[in-house]
Parts: C-alpha cells; sequence; structure tokens
C-alpha cells in the first residue's frame, strides 16, 4: 500500500466513476496535460490501483480494492468496535438470566463478581442444559452452570477483529469478553465489552461500503 498524492486520488475517483476512460480523457477532466498524468499513471497502474489495456483505457482493479479492505480490515482494532457487555452477577437465578438473555437479544451473559471483576460467561446453551435438568431454575443461580476464569477465552481491546475472529472460530464460540488485566492479580480482569460475530460482520461490511 502506498501513499496516494491528491491529484492520484482524484485520478482514482475519476476511474471509478467513468472508467474505463483512456488517459486524454482523464486529463481533459483534470484541466492539465496528458504528458503531465504520465508519471501519476505510471504509479497507479505497477501499484496495482489501476488496470490499462490498449484502446480500451485505465480501468479500476477490483481485486485491488477487495485486498486493500481486507488488509485494512485486519488492521481494524477491538477498542473501535466493542460493544457494551451484558452483564449479570453470579449469584443471579438461572430464570432471571434467562429473562435478561431475551430482553436483550444477546446470546451470552457475563457474570461479575462484587467487584465488578469478569468471573464467568453463561451461554444459551448453558441455560438450555440447566432447563433440561428438570431443576427449579429460580433456585440456580449462573454460578453453577457459568464457565469460570482461566476457561474464558478473552480478547485484548488492542488485539485485532481478525485475531477476535480467529478466536470465536478455534474455540467454537460466538461472543468474546473484551478485558483489562487487574495488576498483580492473577486471572483477574475488568470487563470492558463484548466482540461478537455480528460485531465483525458489521464492521466488514462498513469498511466495504466506506462508511
Amino acid at each position: 500500500m502506498i501513499k496516494l498524492s491528491n491529484r492520484q486520488d482524484e485520478i482514482l475517483q475519476i476511474v471509478k466513476r467513468s472508467g474505463p476512460i483512456t488517459g486524454n480523457e482523464i486529463a481533459k477532466k483534470l484541466s492539465v496535460s496528458r504528458a503531465a498524468l504520465r508519471p501519476d499513471l505510471a504509479i497507479l497502474t505497477r501499484s496495482g490501483n489501476l488496470d490499462a489495456r490498449p484502446r480500451v483505457g485505465y480501468f479500476y482493479n477490483e481485486e485491488f480494492r477487495m485486498m486493500a479492505q481486507s488488509e485494512q480490515f485486519i488492521k481494524q482494532k477491538v477498542k473501535d468496535f466493542k460493544a457494551h457487555p451484558i452483564v449479570v452477577e453470579t449469584s443471579t437465578s438461572a430464570y432471571d438470566a434467562i429473562v435478561q438473555l431475551f430482553l436483550e437479544d444477546v446470546g451470552t451473559l457475563y457474570a461479575v463478581d462484587s467487584e465488578g471483576h469478569l468471573a464467568g460467561v453463561v451461554s444459551r446453551k448453558d441455560l438450555l442444559r440447566a432447563a433440561l435438568g428438570n431443576r427449579d431454575l429460580q433456585e440456580v443461580p449462573v454460578s453453577v452452570i457459568m464457565t469460570r476464569m482461566p476457561n474464558i477465552t478473552t480478547i485484548y481491546p488492542e488485539e485485532t477483529l481478525l485475531e477476535a475472529a480467529k478466536k470465536m472460530i478455534n474455540y467454537h464460540i460466538d461472543s468474546l469478553p473484551v478485558v483489562k488485566e487487574v495488576k498483580g492479580e492473577k486471572n483477574k480482569y475488568l470487563l470492558l465489552g463484548r466482540i461478537t460475530k455480528t460485531t465483525i460482520t458489521r464492521g466488514y461490511l462498513e469498511l466495504i461500503e466506506g462508511k
């Protein structure tokens, strides 16, 4: 990826809108000579931004665009896309957790201790499993059915969306708690947010649509 000059960026925009287009037509739109454009067109074609065909003209390289978007997506940080975590206390009943799950329309709840530290993760599967056990869900705290630390897969704000996607696929999970380590405490984290498969999909779509 190279940094484009203002003129080169203008040329790209013209070709995106009007391509295929000849060098003479581009020069006319920019009110410059064809010779003045030659170095810029050479840079844009060598870098892969544009393709050129004899007697056809210049056209935008869609493959290059997709590569550029993919590279940009790879660099996106979790901190810029994380959503607000849906939290319950460890003493919350499984019944109330189910109600919370459906009211918030999420697939995962995060259980916190009295100090607000991440203590566990409660998924739809956990709650369904508890419901199938024929127990009184109002008497079962989420602390009994949740996945506990250190068995929770987490992610840090400075990690990338690509790293988040890899963790979800590798560990077969739909959501990751975004955390910050508590200094001097092993396996203790402050809960900062959440990243889901939907979050990652939305981030990629925003890149494609240029939002």
